[in-house]
């Protein structure tokens, strides 16, 4: 076994009673000499002055966590260290951070873990420290507790949202690049002329008039009228008064709900009398936003089941069944005890990944106890299930079910008659029938909502039943693969602004109408104009890759904005390597199969093509640059 021990750096991070100590943290957002993809890097090294427990015996406690580490074997403290921090990495929400690696030197060893967030892993790799150390002291350590507080930190992250991580990742297994964009506080995926940019399942293609239509509620509603679709029997109040006139005049029960809103809040369903009716009123009340008018609207309840129908590119993809937050009695405990209960299986770990959120106590729903002559205190009988909700909200409980192979086909014409009328990437329709297996034509059927922002956790991991796969269907509206959502990119290890000029000049000569993307140390290039260079060099990297109309890169990568930096993007087209150091031979290992090296050392040139390698030395006078250019006609041919 290799022990790492930290000879002149004694004690850098650690405490007084530490074993080990963890220094020298860097965090890349893409490929870096220590990992091929976005990655936490830090240096672990062992105290000089203390001795830590066997390496069994830390196998052993961590085993009674994730039994798999028990049938492995380790090098040394921090390829186990390294391990169990990419194991934790991935929080118990089945997150797709699974990639490290752990390098030897002298006194310490280089650990490199894949990361996504980067405030999230660097407390990850302190928490299995501090699980370590504790370890090494025989003291009791609040695993589950601090875990929970990891994915809190994590679902607060720009990545943290359920349908922007389903994106995400989707992004990442199907080979498109993505990421976030800051400024914008917008996610991209592709690059160049090839990309889109949005918010969740929102595209810089959608119709913003479209989407902002859909959140009047009174307006689409009529329009949905107009098309011959059923929509229940409503108006729009202003006052309280308005709301009782208007529920006696269309005849309880009635649903109220505000004009604009999201995630059903301040919606509250059969409503059945005045007394109530006042108290849905107020609630949708407070659910309007500050900058909007009171506007309300009162409705006839329909009976029967939430349904949410999705469509992606105007077909129809997938469909949902919502339950509203319920609870089984045991004959002994309370309701309160049975939420609480409830709210600790997994399945409610209200993370990005979870199926079902925690069941949320409020006015609300203590309201609906009420009516049903419970309260937080009662103890239920054994079997009986009670339900906390009129409505069928997710965030705050309630249970999805697909319901897509049941779905008659009538509904799905339906649905996609709507779809075709909206400019809309993404497009969830709310329902309320007895069963969607039955045609809307001939059933008790009605259109509550239009849903521009469509979330998609409902449908890729529902409560119960088949999962569908939505961000595959999303993301393929875009892209039928990865290879679609990129543009070719040129990478050198050194590159003069003069080379650098003569490489776009020889590109535009067979391709006059290209917009071409290009960054050296010392200037960023839009074809032959000069742009701002910043300091920060993988933002001019991401500049001209969010650029809309770029056709082509070329970036230049030496090895100290390697050593650095990383690379922005991952793969090239073409590697062009200068007499290349050990670091910025990584170039040439991120490439794609059919991508072509060339590698200069002194007067001997190396290309590597197709899985071919052809071998020669530049003649007396013959320049380098004419052995890539001649390599470029291959891509650009291609493209």
């Amino acid at each position: 076994m290799v022990l790492q021990k930290s000879s002149e750096l004694v004690r850098i991070n650690a405490r007084r009673t530490d074993v080990f100590d963890i220094f020298n943290f860097k965090h890349y957002l893409g490929p870096n000499p220590y990992l091929d993809v976005g990655a936490l890097v830090f240096d672990f090294a062992l105290i000089d002055s203390r001795e830590p427990l066997p390496l069994e015996d830390y196998i052993a406690s961590i085993g009674d966590r994730y039994p798999k580490f028990r049938d492995q074997t380790y090098e040394s403290y921090a390829h186990l260290f390294a391990q169990v921090v990419s194991e934790a990495g991935k929080l118990d929400m089945d997150l797709h951070l699974n990639r490290w690696s752990a390098k030897p030197y002298p006194n310490l060893t280089r650990i490199s873990i894949q990361s996504l967030h980067e405030r999230t892993t660097r407390e990850v790799v302190y928490f299995v420290w501090d699980w370590f150390e504790a370890i090494t002291q025989d003291e009791d350590f609040a695993f589950d507790e601090q875990l929970v507080k990891l994915q809190d930190r994590f679902r607060a992250s720009v990545y943290g949202g359920p349908t922007v991580y389903a994106l995400l990742r989707t992004a990442y297994e199907k080979g498109i690049p993505a990421f976030y964009l800051w400024e914008e506080g917008l996610m991209q995926y592709g690059l160049g002329k090839n990309h889109v940019r949005g918010v969740a399942t929102t595209f810089n293609c959608d119709s913003h008039l479209d989407s902002e239509f859909t959140t009047r509620k009174d307006d689409c509603k009529a329009f949905l009228k107009t098309l011959g679709f059923p929509v229940p029997e409503g108006s729009i109040v202003f006052s309280e008064k308005e709301a009782l006139a208007a529920a006696r005049e269309i005849g309880y029960p009635v649903a109220v709900k505000p004009v604009v809103g999201h995630k059903g809040i301040g919606v509250t369903a059969d409503v059945q009398d005045s007394k109530e009716l006042i108290s849905a009123y107020n609630r949708s009340l407070a659910a309007i936003p500050e900058n909007q008018q009171t506007r309300i609207i009162v409705e006839k309840s329909i009976t029967g089941s939430d349904f949410r129908l999705l469509c992606v590119n105007g077909r129809f993809v997938a469909a949902t069944e919502r339950r509203p937050a319920s609870v089984v009695g045991d004959g002994y405990l309370t309701l309160a005890e049975l939420i609480r209960q409830e709210n600790r299986k997994p399945a409610r770990l209200d993370t990005p990944t979870s199926p079902m959120s925690k069941i949320q106590i409020d006015e609300a729903m203590e309201l609906y106890l009420d009516e049903q002559r419970l309260s937080l205190d009662s103890v239920i009988e054994k079997g009986r299930t009670v339900y906390l909700r009129k409505v069928a909200n997710l965030s705050a409980g309630g249970m999805s079910i697909d319901a897509t192979p049941t779905v008659h086909d009538d509904n799905i014409i339906l649905a996609q008659d709507i779809a075709q009328h909206f400019q809309l990437t993404c497009l969830g329709i709310d329902v309320i029938t007895k069963s969607l297996a039955e045609s809307w034509k001939s059933s008790n059927f009605a259109i509550l909502e239009i849903n521009a922002a469509p979330g998609v956790l409902m449908h890729l991991k529902p409560s119960v039943g088949e999962s569908v796969d939505v961000p595959s269907h999303i993301l393929e509206t875009f892209f039928e693969s990865g290879t679609d959502a990129r543009i070719p990119i040129i990478t050198f290890n050194k590159i003069s602004v003069e080379e650098l000029q003569a490489t776009i000049d020889h590109i535009l000569l067979q391709h006059p109408n290209w917009t071409i993307g290009a960054v050296c140390h010392d200037g960023v290039f839009v074809n032959r104009s000069k742009k701002v260079l910043s300091k920060d060099y993988n933002s001019n990297v991401q500049t001209l890759l969010r650029h809309p109309k770029l056709d082509l890169l070329i970036a230049e990568y030496p090895e100290d904005i390697l050593e650095e930096q990383g690379i922005f993007y991952q793969h090239s087209n073409i590697v062009v390597l200068d007499n290349p150091t050990e670091t910025e031979m990584i170039l040439a290992r991120d490439v794609f199969d059919g991508s072509t090296v060339v590698i200069r050392k002194g007067n001997d040139i190396s290309v590597r093509r197709k899985g071919l390698i052809e071998d020669y030395t530049l003649g007396e006078d013959e320049p380098f640059t004419r052995v890539y250019l001649k390599e470029t006609g291959a891509i650009l041919e291609v493209r």
